[in-house]
């Protein structure tokens, strides 16, 4: 069985994610999202959050939840795969300046885990202009950014009823 960890802030899961997400979904049998909880970084949403958003998220966008499971993991990324027998990295590209951050992630990754490797999957066109963290700059001033997240997302940022 071919599994992959996903991991990430996820906070929030953007579409350019769901992307991702759908295309690794495609590729291997198992897909287990990873969301980072790190005791270091404040983020705007808690893990737990993060996690009920991205389950709400799968059910929307009908992804089969058997082959999907979400969870909070911290520490290193080649021992959350180690603990859930993935043998590959799930990682997003928008752009050509994500390469060289990601390249050096993959190739440390590498590094501490030969066994495991990493495969990028390209974020489709509509949403390489979506990040998190510009997400929530925008909804931080009240912008509406219903275009850029799934709906469950959108909704925890207030942006939707």
């Amino acid at each position: 069985m071919k599994v992959a960890l996903y991991p990430g802030s996820f906070d929030p899961v953007t579409n350019g994610h769901m992307d991702v997400l759908e295309r690794a979904v495609a590729v291997f049998d198992r897909v287990v999202v990873g969301v980072l909880s790190n005791p270091r970084k404040s983020p705007l949403l808690p893990a737990e959050t993060r996690v009920a958003i991205l389950r709400e998220a799968l059910a929307d966008a009908a992804l089969d939840d058997s082959r999907v499971e979400v969870v909070i993991f911290d520490g290193l990324t080649v021992e959350a795969c180690r603990a859930h027998g993935a043998g590959w990295i799930v990682r997003g590209l928008r752009a050509i300046s994500d390469f060289e951050a990601e390249g050096q992630l993959a190739h440390n990754n590498r590094v501490l885990a030969p066994e495991i490797d990493t495969v990028f999957f390209m974020t489709a066109v509509e949403n390489g202009y979506v990040s998190s963290s510009l997400v929530k700059e925008i909804a931080g001033f009240g912008g509406d950014v219903s275009a850029m997240v799934p709906a469950a997302a959108a909704r925890a940022l207030g942006h939707l009823p």
